[in-house]
């Protein structure tokens, strides 16, 4: 499936949804690729979204000698965030796992010194044993600790339990709710399995990464 597919079956779930064309990004998760395929399959299609395409990178390592490469790129890191791997974020517009007040502590000391700092996204957990996220009773408090450091908070991220669809959907829908009740517009909800699922429940950024390189 190519990067346009992708696409038009995201633009389908909206229009199923009754959203406006053009009201969820797709960011195209790069890690583990390569320069060379992250341009054939990604920016070569840049002019299909406004403002083209966001690269989601895991892997702060990765990151970091990637967006050396690609400077001009909008760059997210979707990854957990390690305290001894904040020093790689200064590239970053955008991360979307934070899970506590102490990640969100060292992100702004960092970006004091950077004369910036990247908005965030609170991992809101998905009630699998051996996922990260913020519990959902405790995620107003973090919330509140996170927006006393300075950052701005834009919305809540989550990954959905694998193979079953019908928890996923219930995810998706809790965590809409949730980020409603706290104000919050962004939702980073979706990926190549379920991102259809995710687009109708209200997610405004899927993360998309191998469908695209097939």
């Amino acid at each position: 499936m190519s990067l346009p597919e992708v696409l038009a079956g995201i633009r389908a779930a909206e229009e199923e949804a009754g959203r406006p064309p053009g009201s969820v990004r797709l960011v195209a998760v790069t890690k583990g690729q390569d320069l060379e395929a992250v341009r054939a399959h990604v920016l070569a299609y840049a002019d299909l979204q406004p403002g083209g395409f966001p690269l989601g990178e895991g892997r702060a390592q990765e990151l970091r000698d990637k967006a050396a490469l690609l400077p001009d790129a909008e760059w997210h890191y979707i990854g957990p965030l390690q305290l001894n791997k904040v020093k790689y974020m200064r590239p970053v517009s955008l991360i979307h796992a934070l899970e506590n007040v102490r990640q969100a502590e060292a992100l702004a000391r960092a970006a004091e010194k950077w004369g910036r700092a990247p908005d965030v996204l609170l991992q809101r957990h998905n009630g699998e044993a051996q996922k990260h996220g913020i519990h959902p009773d405790e995620l107003s408090a973090v919330y509140a600790g996170v927006v006393q450091t300075g950052l701005n908070v834009r919305g809540l991220m989550v990954m959905a339990p694998e193979g079953d669809a019908a928890a996923a959907r219930r995810v998706f829908a809790d965590t809409a709710a949730q980020a409603h009740d706290l104000g919050l517009p962004e939702l980073s909800m979706g990926m190549s399995g379920d991102y259809p699922d995710a687009v109708r429940a209200g997610a405004t950024l899927v993360r998309v990464g191998r469908s695209l390189f097939l």
